[in-house]
């Protein structure tokens, strides 16, 4: 550092110290606070379609457009969901696993959609800028107090203005979580859904409070961004008990999806040792046989596993899950050829469903036979027109589009994967390649330019941010 630009004051260490924790909060309160997808997405089609049948009634309830409510899978143990923009909705893993029943998931469901029907994530960054302006004048305020040297006043400042940020902030999520109740109450009732499930979950989220030492106390509850669950329990039990849904019984078939993608879900999860504890071999109920068949083929052990999904199969040839599950087994068991048949089926049954679809492209091409590829190409293609965000159905793909020597669409496939990577250097190269090679004004050439764009404003943004 050069002497003639330090400033002309000194700085006792304290002092020095108090600026820097200014300095270092005024940078980190310059960011919004939203949640943040940090684990990995889970895609399984079976699972996704039962979380559409299970929000069906819910949208229709709220009054959104059918069809426009997207709900996410994410691989997470603890038990949470939530909305971080969009009308999307993120569900742990960990929330699956703790259910009992469907209709307990319908009841966060029905919740997560009053946050996205009363815009909460706008509202959550308006309040937070409005939290961040308290706390950087009161940072300010402290740096301003440091450097004259009154280090305890900074850091009084400092607290302060903390504490009423965070005051100011916590109530006003918590008030928005409390009408978020009530708006899912009200969706459940309009669905005909009994609001049972949505009791009993809070129950669950109570029984964990009280094993962590939470309690009902107001200085409790004003840490805390979600009103305490025995207050909600109390609030929403006399509005839904009154209400004519809550004797409704609960949809037996939507039951069973549940217990069986739940069973799934566990056995692609777990260690395979916690799968068979959980699900022994004298369980001969298909949810079992579901959660044994991934343990089985997590641990190589290729014949039980088979033997699980034939079990499944014996008691519905066409479920065309089961036929999915044969299928991934012997595909990833290194034995493609004979998974294209059960694939095959799955793809007809469910009408070329996409991240079926994809599994049985994967399955054409891992065959090696060029035969082969003609097919892949239809069906994965039919795969990303229906869901663009499957990148590996776009790599499938490109494999395809590179072995017969269409290097410019290869090159749009990369670009597709890239760009849902974040890749935006590389989506960009290969978007402008792609370009180049494509007829001018054909819609893959078009989706080229959108992609170029689009990677070119993130890296402008990613550039300004810094």
């Amino acid at each position: 550092m050069i002497p003639a630009l330090m400033p002309s004051f000194d700085l006792s260490l304290r002092s020095y110290r108090i600026v820097a924790y200014c300095l270092a909060l005024i940078a980190c309160s310059m960011s919004i606070i939203t949640p943040a997808v940090a684990q990995s997405v889970l895609r399984d089609a079976e699972t996704e379609q039962l979380l559409i049948d299970m929000s069906a009634p819910l949208v229709e309830a709220s009054e959104l457009e059918p069809g426009n409510l997207d709900l996410v899978m994410i691989n997470d143990p603890s038990i949470n969901a939530f909305v971080a923009g969009g009308q999307v909705v993120y569900i742990h893993a960990g929330l699956i696993n703790a259910a009992d029943t469907a209709n307990e998931v319908q009841g966060v469901i029905a919740h997560e959609i009053g946050h996205v029907t009363a815009g909460h994530v706008v509202r959550f960054n308006e309040r937070t800028r409005a939290a961040n302006g308290i706390t950087i004048l009161s940072l300010l305020l402290g740096v301003g107090a440091a450097l004259a040297g009154a280090g305890d006043a900074a850091l009084g400042a400092i607290m302060a203005g903390q504490q009423a940020a965070l005051g100011s902030f916590l109530a006003f999520n918590r008030n928005q979580e409390a009408a978020t109740d009530l708006a899912g109450a009200r969706y459940l009732s309009g669905a005909g859904i009994t609001g049972k499930g949505m009791i009993s979950f809070f129950e669950k989220l109570r029984n964990q409070e009280i094993r962590r030492g939470y309690s009902q106390a107001d200085e409790a509850a004003y840490g805390r961004t979600h009103p305490l669950s025995g207050d909600r329990i109390a609030t929403l039990r006399g509005l839904l008990e009154e209400d004519p849904a809550w004797d409704a019984p609960p949809d037996p078939q939507l039951q069973e999806r549940f217990v069986r993608v739940q069973a799934k879900l566990y056995g692609y999860l777990a260690e395979p040792w916690q799968t068979l504890n959980l699900y022994p071999e004298s369980d001969k109920s298909a949810a079992a046989r579901y959660a044994r068949a991934y343990a089985y083929h997590k641990d190589a052990q290729v014949d039980k596993a088979l033997a699980e999904a034939q079990a499944l199969l014996d008691m519905e040839a066409e479920n065309p899950y089961f036929l999915e599950l044969q299928g991934q087994v012997l595909l990833e068991s290194g034995r493609p050829e004979e998974a294209l048949i059960p694939l095959r089926r799955a793809t007809e049954l469910t009408l070329n469903q996409p991240l079926i679809a994809s599994m049985f492209g994967h399955a054409l091409i891992a065959t090696e036979d060029t035969a082969n590829y003609p097919e892949a190409e239809r069906v994965l293609r039919a795969a990303v027109a229906r869901d663009r965000f499957n990148p590996f159905a776009w790599y499938q793909l490109g494999v395809v589009y590179a072995e017969r020597g269409d290097i410019p669409r290869a090159k749009l496939a990369s670009a597709e994967q890239q760009v849902m990577a974040r890749q935006y250097p590389q989506a960009l190269r290969s978007a402008q390649a792609a370009e180049a090679g494509l007829p001018y004004g054909s819609p893959d050439w078009i989706r080229a330019q959108d992609i170029s764009l689009q990677a070119r404003s993130e890296l402008e943004r990613l550039r300004d941010s810094r």
